[in-house]
């Protein structure tokens, strides 16, 4: 009788998400959401509550695919793409999660939070990234572009908005395995100094540096952002890609004060970072298993703590889509190089990975989460080209 309550009770749960119709499949029994021809089937191996669905819907969801109770027939991201634009039907108990949506933002669990996700293995990522070691959204300026091509194109693209010149210097706050910045000497001799809090992407940069000849122009440091004002460094140019989502909302203002005080006056700052339409504490999932402590910033949010710092925005773009794409490509490098996965993890972690891909790409598609690059200079410059030069 428990389980007849249970399959009962979640059906009616997921029946509300019948924008796109889809099946569910129980112990032999099919079950319609939504009107028309079926666009995916979800098999559940066993029923989840309904209490935990209330929970967290995105927990519940998520922990029964990766431990096997719930197998999609299809193309995941297909099902997802359909799914999750319906994302404001969730449930989240802010109450019940608290601990878990708003953790602490002191220096040291922050550094914790970010080693969790960035240091599991640069072997990893190596098998899905692409030769650039890029982990951020790509840009596919043509339609058959590689995705090498597509993050050489993204790295250009900022490094041409930033308006280098020889000589220059030009901070990296999250600078990742170091390419954008190895670029950016290579291309334009500016003196470049990474920081990140990530052990394992310090030291792929650091050996990049060195097997590359570049000691005279690239310096990596284990640095949190806050530690910048007190370097006594200022730069010509601040550079930030994919980093500011990990500060947590209460901290939005810090990060801009902290560039404000090493970037000099006049200087210019490009700011790359997912964003949402609206403010958010972030998804309960996600949290949990991918981004400890991650929120999403508001574009809205960022423009105005730019302001208290006098920075003036030059230009604003979204490149939501070629997020959408990159994370396709990285999904299809995922599941090519999945026995090779396979080898350093367990099932359940190699089906968490698979629906973290696969879900980012279909909140990106239905604009859940966007992806900005703001522009802006601190103070006023006149001595940049009138036009979108880039």
């Amino acid at each position: 009788m428990l389980k007849a309550l249970e399959e009962k009770g979640m059906v009616k749960f997921l029946s509300k998400f019948d924008d796109y119709p889809f099946r569910i499949r129980f112990e032999g029994k099919e079950y319609l959401v939504g009107e028309g021809e079926p666009t995916f089937t979800v098999d559940f191996k066993k029923a989840i509550p309904v209490s935990d669905l209330l929970t967290s819907t995105s927990i519940a969801l998520g922990e029964a695919y990766m431990n096997g109770d719930i197998e999609i027939e299809g193309n995941l991201y297909n099902a997802l793409d359909h799914f999750l634009g319906q994302m404001g039907k969730f449930s989240t108990d802010s109450v019940a999660l608290k601990k878990l949506i708003h953790t602490s933002t002191s220096k040291k669990n922050q550094a914790k939070e970010v080693t969790s996700h960035y240091d599991i293995g640069n072997d990893f990522y190596k098998l899905w990234l692409d030769e650039t070691m890029s982990y951020s959204c790509a840009y596919f300026k043509n339609e058959d572009d590689t995705l090498y091509q597509a993050q050489v194109n993204k790295v250009d693209y900022i490094l041409h908005k930033l308006c280098l010149k020889e000589g220059m210097s030009l901070l990296d706050i999250g600078c990742g395995w170091g390419f954008l910045l190895i670029e950016a000497a290579k291309k334009y001799k500016i003196k470049g100094t990474g920081i990140t809090l990530s052990h394992e992407q310090y030291d792929e940069f650091k050996r990049r540096i060195s097997a590359q000849g570049l000691e005279d122009y690239l310096t990596v440091e284990l640095r949190d952002y806050r530690d910048l004002p007190s370097s006594g460094k200022t730069f010509d140019r601040v550079v930030s890609v994919g980093m500011v989502e990990h500060v947590g909302r209460e901290n939005y203002q810090l990060f801009m004060d902290s560039v404000s005080k090493v970037l000099k006056d006049g200087g210019v700052f490009l700011l790359h970072f997912i964003s949402a339409l609206k403010e958010h504490p972030g998804d309960a999932w996600i949290k949990k298993y991918i981004f400890p402590g991650g929120v999403v910033p508001s574009l809205r949010e960022m423009i105005y703590c730019a302001a208290e710092d006098n920075f003036h925005t030059l230009d604003v773009e979204n490149l939501r889509l070629h997020y959408n794409r990159t994370l396709l490509c990285w999904e299809k490098n995922y599941k090519e190089h999945i026995e090779e996965a396979r080898k350093m993890f367990d099932e359940k972690f190699l089906r968490m990975w698979d629906l973290y891909l696969s879900a980012c790409a279909a909140t990106f598609h239905n604009g859940i989460i966007d992806l900005h690059q703001i522009l802006m200079t601190k103070g006023i410059n006149n001595d940049l080209p009138m036009v979108r030069w880039y």
